[in-house]
């Protein structure tokens, strides 16, 4: 499989890091396809629209991406909405575990039976440093360490396909998710960033360059595999 064989499919395509990652490929010439909600006329290649959380709409879109040859799927479409034990939501529940979950888990099933046929494929699914604990924010916790729970169950059932699975876990990182949820004139957001080991946020192309090598043909012998991206927030004491 080389980079320039069929498409390289991103959820959550037009912002933050699925963009970098999407700018980045398609910087080589190689071929992208995104999914996302809204529109973007700039977007470097194929953009089809979809509310991710319409089950029945997202598993169409998906069809029809698949239709046109995906070799290469990031599941990066991602949701959180901080919610203290005591103060959690049946709505904000929902949306963070299918946005997180249901939404990687139909986009692989869809994209499976091209790269089955092709005798090789790259998945790569977007967790987060916050699957190791998120205080106000468990569900979103709980929804990104299914996504490592994934990745090695997928490696295992496809490591003989040729198929590849790993996960991206990001720190934090400066995007528009992260800015809604961390708002920076607050006194805790300034307090996150000063306590991160290398003092400051990530930035989407640094995640995108993460992708980028699991992705590769020479990626072909790592699979099952969990990347933190976090400036050191993996191993350090602070409260994140």
């Amino acid at each position: 499989m080389t980079r320039a064989q069929g498409y390289t499919l991103i959820t959550g395509a037009t912002r933050g890091i699925g963009r970098a990652i999407a700018d980045l490929l398609a910087a080589r010439g190689e071929p992208v396809m995104g999914i996302a909600r809204s529109g973007d006329a700039g977007f470097p290649g194929p953009l089809l629209q979809a509310d991710l959380l319409d089950a029945a709409q997202r598993r169409e879109v998906l069809r029809e991406a698949a239709s046109h040859g995906v070799l290469r799927l990031v599941n990066n479409a991602g949701f959180n909405q901080m919610q203290p034990l005591g103060e959690i939501t049946d709505a904000a529940t929902s949306a963070i575990l299918e946005l997180n979950i249901a939404v990687a888990i139909d986009a692989a099933q869809a994209v499976l039976p091209g790269m089955t046929e092709a005798g090789a494929g790259r998945i790569v699914n977007i967790a987060s440093r916050s699957l190791l604990a998120r205080p106000g924010g468990s569900v979103y916790s709980a929804a990104k360490a299914a996504m490592v729970g994934l990745t090695r169950s997928w490696a295992l059932e496809l490591a003989t396909r040729g198929i590849t699975v790993n996960c991206v876990a990001p720190g934090p990182v400066a995007t528009e998710m992260f800015q809604r949820n961390n708002p920076p004139e607050l006194a805790r957001s300034r307090a996150l960033v000063e306590a991160i080991p290398v003092a400051r946020l990530g930035t989407p192309e640094e995640i995108a360059h993460a992708v980028d090598y699991f992705l590769a043909p020479h990626a072909a012998y790592t699979t099952g595999q969990t990347l933190f991206v976090c400036g050191g927030a993996s191993i350090s004491q602070i409260k994140l």
